[in-house]
């Protein structure tokens, strides 16, 4: 005997159950994405990481030689201590325009996961509503 189509229920079971199916669906869809941001987030990460060691090694050791040949070069003249402050000048502009641009990536790796907070809010006013 089936007490739900007895009690008339078989219609609302009916509803509930796809309506369930229907969330586990989209639920595995917004996963989906969110792993797809991720591994796209981590790939971002790493290039900037390998982009940020490979410009410190290089800037230091570039910056380093021009330093030497300068101050090598101006070694026997007048002018010695203001290239020694030139020289300390350049390497203190190098290094800010390193961190603008540093920052610069850094804000553009910040906005990660925008189109699953999209999704996700999307889902969540189409749940208002329907409550």
């Amino acid at each position: 005997m089936n007490w739900l189509s007895i009690f008339g229920l078989e219609a609302f079971v009916a509803r509930w159950r796809a309506n369930l199916i229907e969330a586990a669906i989209a639920a595995e869809d917004r996963l989906d994405l969110a792993s797809l941001e991720w591994a796209d987030q981590k790939k971002r990460l790493q290039q900037m990481l390998l982009l940020v060691v490979a410009l410190a090694g290089l800037t230091v050791v570039a910056l380093i030689m021009l330093s030497l040949a300068l101050l090598v070069h101006f070694w026997d003249s007048p002018q010695r201590t203001l290239v020694a402050w030139l020289i300390a000048g350049v390497w203190m502009l190098g290094w800010g325009g390193t961190l603008v641009s540093l920052l610069a990536l850094a804000r553009q790796a910040g906005s990660g996961f925008a189109l699953t907070r999209r999704e996700l809010a999307r889902d969540w006013r189409d749940i208002k509503e329907r409550l």
